[in-house]
């Protein structure tokens, strides 16, 4: 890194304070660079910069699209009729008559043999790296394995496993026989897997025996039988020999691979919207949606993601904590398709402590790491300091939740002025970013510098008109190729419902959002989350971000309880404290720092401590599935407990609910 660095001084900023440019030579050095140059020559369209090259892709959606596929030579077995069909939603059909395969495209992603392409870190075994040639080899070994064993075009294979090279490899050849992979993190218990793999009925299913979280072993047989006993489907369980532990009754995964005399070299076209893989929602509130997204929708979201805004490349290395239950670990998976090498980590993050993640960075060369918004203002708040470490990182990425604008200045002071924050939201379901940052554009403290190229994405009031300057609903209003193609089991009602419900044939994300002239935005929250009292309405993160910057409050989770009557209803602050506080001081310095950053109506009308803040497994704080339980809802009802980071979290809230109805009686 050669940019200014002062991680000795604590960077005081405001929201929307720039704290990145971008370069002079930005035009030359950068692969969203090339694609203008490749536009002006190769297709006659001359466009200066960001706001221009995203108003024509979703202006030109059609030439948008073909011009990524054509870019990044997407290799086509197909003759293709149309780029789309029709520009509606839902039912948009993107590049008919086209035949192409994910795994394909992403085991041609860097065409050296010996190049490393994954680079695996674990708690609970030796490091492992595999060079392009060896896991293309893997890959044609394991597709065997998996045809031998009756998988097919439109088979389900299913894995309950740790982020590991076993997981990619299966995936790849799932994907390469025209099977639908699908996969769960390991420390999800029985029911959170049973209802999601259960929807989709897989035949065959690949497990880890157990894990090492941090020094703490985890052994997972017991969960895999009762997993296996609920998958009437199965018809084999692959065991990949994770560390020490052996499930019963199972075939041995990398002796299956080994054995293979004949791999099968080459991948099954399939249609641009055949089934690639399905993800699941969160599940806190009711069964996960099983969302269905498709090779192609994948290979050119993922290609204009990772390489545009990204600015991944082969000689890049991207590092990406995460599970195999997030979206997250697919755009992992997929930094292969921009040629880019992987790093698979598995364990805690926090182990032994916030400095992990950074030693990682430094010994693999990651070029772009990612660090959610917690872990961030965790190193911030645990005084992490990354003096004199020899870090190649360009770009931090940074997904999850909002980030505040101490934790862009704390990037800033540590990694230097040339180091990129790319902060973005999107989602599950899209599979990307809808909002987020690119090297054409400043990074601004607190805030997302602007729409995703081909996203098509505004605020929204409630009669569908559209706000800029003050928030709204986060909207698409054109499809995007991404867009699930369609919920397993569902005839289309409930993706109807989910989606397209509130503005026919727009696509309203959930998500509340404030976009500025500019383009650049801030997502203060869930939608049906927001807090509006005396008719202001406040996103949760602008909420969280004051609180939690007191020294005396761990976390928190603000509620608002509506008045029927039309008033202002009941603002419930819960917190965690880092330390013993009294009652009254504590809700004084809480209601004094409200306040005086957003105003007197959001001095919460009680502060309540309790042991934990609810949160799923991905991180995300519950805030809708605790206003049901206050509101008379059973907890069974509205959350699941397989679906909590701490299953026993949500109790205080419970024993809350039942207090203040006594109260009110």
């Amino acid at each position: 890194m050669t940019g200014v660095r002062n991680p000795s001084v604590a960077t005081q900023l405001d929201t929307g304070d720039v704290v990145w440019r971008p370069p002079a030579d930005v035009l030359d050095s950068t692969r969203v660079g090339s694609f203008l140059r490749w536009l002006r020559d190769e297709r006659g369209v001359d466009l200066a910069g960001h706001d221009e090259l995203w108003q024509w892709s979703v202006d030109e959606l059609e030439q948008f699209w073909a011009a990524i596929w054509d870019f990044f030579e997407v290799t086509d077995h197909g003759t293709r009729e149309q780029v789309l069909d029709e520009r509606v939603m839902p039912g948009a059909k993107w590049f008919t008559g086209s035949l192409l395969n994910y795994a394909e495209q992403a085991l041609k992603g860097c065409g050296s043999d010996h190049a490393p392409a994954i680079r695996a870190r674990s708690q609970t075994r030796e490091d492992v790296d595999l060079t392009w040639g060896e896991l293309r080899d893997q890959v044609a070994r394991a597709r065997r394995v998996l045809r031998d064993h009756g998988v097919g075009p439109g088979d389900r294979v299913a894995g309950y496993l740790p982020n590991t090279p076993e997981a990619v490899v299966a995936f790849l050849a799932a994907a390469g026989l025209g099977a639908i992979w699908t996969s769960c993190a390991i420390e999800f218990g029985p029911r959170s897997v049973i209802d999601r793999f259960a929807q989709v009925e897989p035949t065959v299913l690949l497990v880890a025996g157990g894990y090492n979280y941090g020094d703490k072993p985890v052994d997972r047989r017991d969960q895999i039988e009762a997993i296996r006993a609920e998958l009437p489907t199965v018809r084999t369980v692959f065991d990949i020999e994770y560390g020490d532990w052996r499930s019963p009754d199972t075939t041995s995964w990398p002796n299956a691979v080994a054995a293979v005399t004949e791999p099968i070299h080459v991948t099954t076209p399939v249609p641009f919207d055949h089934p690639l893989v399905v993800l699941f929602s969160s599940g806190t509130t009711g069964k996960p949606k099983a969302i269905v997204h498709a090779h192609g929708g994948i290979v050119l979201e993922h290609l204009k993601n990772h390489a545009l805004s990204w600015d991944l490349g082969s000689g890049d290395v991207m590092l990406w904590y995460s599970t195999t239950a997030w979206m997250m670990w697919n755009a992992l998976v997929s930094g292969l398709l921009v040629g880019a090498t992987i790093v698979l980590v598995d364990g805690n993050p926090a182990h032994p402590d916030l400095t992990w993640q950074w030693d990682l960075a430094e010994e693999v060369g990651a070029t772009l790491m990612g660090a959610s918004p917690g872990f961030i203002m965790a190193c911030r708040s645990a005084g992490v300091d990354l003096t004199g470490r020899d870090l190649r990182i360009r770009v931090v990425g940074s997904a999850g939740s909002p980030l505040p604008p101490e934790g862009y200045g704390w990037i800033r002071d540590q990694l230097g002025d040339d180091v990129q924050l790319n902060v973005g939201s999107g989602g599950t379901d899209v599979c990307s970013g809808l909002v987020q940052n690119n090297p054409l554009l400043p990074v601004r403290a607190g805030m997302i510098s602007g729409r995703a190229l081909g996203v098509d994405v505004h605020a929204f009031d409630p009669d569908g008109r559209e706000l800029v300057g003050d928030p709204g609903e986060l909207v698409v209003l054109s499809p995007m190729p991404s867009m699930p193609v369609g919920l397993w089991g569902d005839d289309g009602s409930r993706l109807t419902a989910t989606y397209f419900d509130t503005y026919p044939g727009v696509w309203r994300h959930g998500d509340w959002i404030v976009f500025e002239e500019d383009g650049s935005c801030i997502v203060t929250g869930r939608s049906d989350s927001t807090l509006n009292r005396g008719g202001v309405r406040l996103g949760t993160a602008e909420f969280y971000r004051v609180v939690e910057e007191l020294p005396e409050v761990g976390d928190s989770l603000v509620i608002h309880l509506e008045d029927p009557a039309g008033g202002n209803g009941e603002l419930i602050l819960f917190v965690t404290t880092t330390g013993h506080i009294a009652a009254d001081d504590l809700r004084s310095r809480v209601s004094g720092a409200l306040r005086s950053a957003l105003s007197p109506r959001h001095v919460p009308d009680r502060v309540v401590e309790v042991p934990a803040i609810p949160r799923n497994l991905t991180g995300k704080k519950l805030e809708v599935p605790v206003k049901r339980i206050l509101q008379g809802a059973k907890a069974s009802d509205v959350v699941s407990a397989d679906a909590l980071a701490e299953p026993t979290s949500i109790e205080a809230y419970v024993a809350y609910a039942a207090t203040r109805r006594e109260e009110q009686s």
